[in-house]
């Protein structure tokens, strides 16, 4: 009973607020987190808990990112603020601490909320209230769903479409071996294996974990035990490192194929200290550039940032991955005009034509809120990790997986996006 009454209350309160402000339409003059100054946007992130490993770096980055472009004259000259709260990595923490971004801070909308069991919970929440729910960090397919939430959009490759690609890879490069899957047991898990199943058909074992339980033992055994040769992972960051970890110790040797979710090696090497020698021959996918490429533009500018506002962090593909999440959210405010409102940014997401770091592109329109849409292969080799091979982009139906062509943009001299 204490939990349908406190159900009541937060739906009511949601609904007062709708009422006030009417969802957020009409001028920026009555939209909730805007003022003639100011723009107020909040995001969940684990900054402590089972995914912080790497994760932790992106809100900060993302924040570094907005500092810059205050220090530069804002946004229509709005500076922008960024309330960054900690979820842990937990679903019902993500719900309370979004509740209270959007009815104590009314934040004028909520940025990159990472996780698929966690921002999976509060989609609902955000719709009643009106909340644009931008770039959420993960490639769940959840999030392209523009009739059921007409506000939410992607930014990672979707899990599916990243499923494919590495799928692609081993299929040309591991014919005749036995591949196997490991993936975390939510939608994470389940869209990429629905990928690579659609490539290769149906994996010769598979096994899941959850992330209350640091143990993968039992997992990597029954690997072992199946014979598998090619092992495809769908990890964060701290299980691709207990993986490597605990394969090594019961004698485990198969190809490592991992999600981009999981395999930062910056990220791997922290976690795996002494046994960082265990990342060697790891083969991923990405669709940014990556950290250690100071010839590109892109680095070199988010070394820039990096070094003048976010204390000069360790810098890996975290900290490219936050900024660039910056970089579009700056891009699409420009886009939405002074006269800032809800209903206008999320016109403004679906007008498209996004440039940025990404190798392939945006997708966005009124009919897909699903983010990028491919990625380059990478390997790490000698302790480095590097691209090969080409660029490829997919669905996630079945639809071919073909090369994309196109170079990606090069940033503005001045390091601040105008509109499309």
């Amino acid at each position: 009973m204490r939990r349908f009454w406190t159900t009541l209350t937060v739906l009511a309160l949601a609904a007062a607020t709708t009422a006030c402000d009417g969802g957020g339409g009409g001028t920026s003059g009555n939209t909730p987190g805007v003022t003639d100054t100011e723009i107020l946007v909040g995001t969940h992130m684990p900054l402590t808990g089972p995914a912080a490993a790497g994760y932790s770096k992106i809100a900060p980055a993302t924040k570094a990112y907005f500092d810059f472009v205050n220090a530069n004259g804002g946004v229509h000259g709005r500076s922008l603020t960024y309330k960054i709260m900690d979820d842990t990595y937990n679903p019902a923490t993500t719900q309370q601490v979004v509740r209270e971004l959007v009815l104590q801070d009314r934040v004028f909308a909520i940025l990159n909320g990472l996780g698929t069991p966690t921002h999976t919970g509060v989609l609902d929440f955000l719709k009643t209230n009106r909340v644009p729910d931008l770039f959420v960090a993960s490639g769940s397919r959840s999030w392209d769903q523009p009739d059921k939430y007409p506000g939410t959009f992607g930014f990672n490759v979707d899990y599916t479409v990243e499923g494919k690609i590495l799928a692609t890879h081993v299929k040309e490069t591991q014919a005749g071996k036995k591949v196997c899957f490991l993936g975390q047991d939510d939608d994470f898990g389940r869209d990429s294996l629905a990928g690579v199943e659609k490539i290769l058909g149906p994996v010769a074992a598979k096994q899941s974990y959850v992330t209350s339980n640091p143990n993968v033992g039992p997992q990597l055994g029954a690997l072992k035990q199946a014979g598998c040769q090619v092992v495809m992972l769908a990890t964060v960051p701290g299980f691709t490192a207990l993986t490597l970890g605990t394969a090594a110790k019961i004698g485990f040797k198969p190809q490592f194929v991992v999600s981009q979710v999981g395999a930062d090696l910056t990220t791997l090497s922290k976690q795996l200290g002494p046994a960082a020698r265990l990342t060697e021959g790891l083969i991923s996918a990405n669709y940014l550039p990556l950290s250690t490429d100071d010839a590109d533009p892109w680095i070199q500018l988010f070394k820039r940032v990096n070094a003048q506002h976010n204390n000069n962090a360790e810098f890996d593909n975290n900290i490219v991955y936050g900024m660039s999440v910056g970089y579009l959210f700056v891009q699409t405010l420009q886009a939405a005009g002074k006269d800032l409102t809800r209903d206008g940014l999320v016109a403004a997401v679906e007008k498209g034509g996004f440039q940025g770091p990404g190798f392939a592109p945006l997708r966005f329109s009124a009919d897909d809120h699903s983010g990028y849409g491919g990625q380059r292969l990478s390997r790490i080799e000698g302790g480095r990790q590097a691209y090969f091979g080409t660029i490829w982009e997919t669905d996630d139906g079945d639809g071919p997986v073909r090369a994309y062509a196109a170079a990606p943009a090069a940033p503005p001299q001045n390091g601040i996006p105008t509109a499309p």
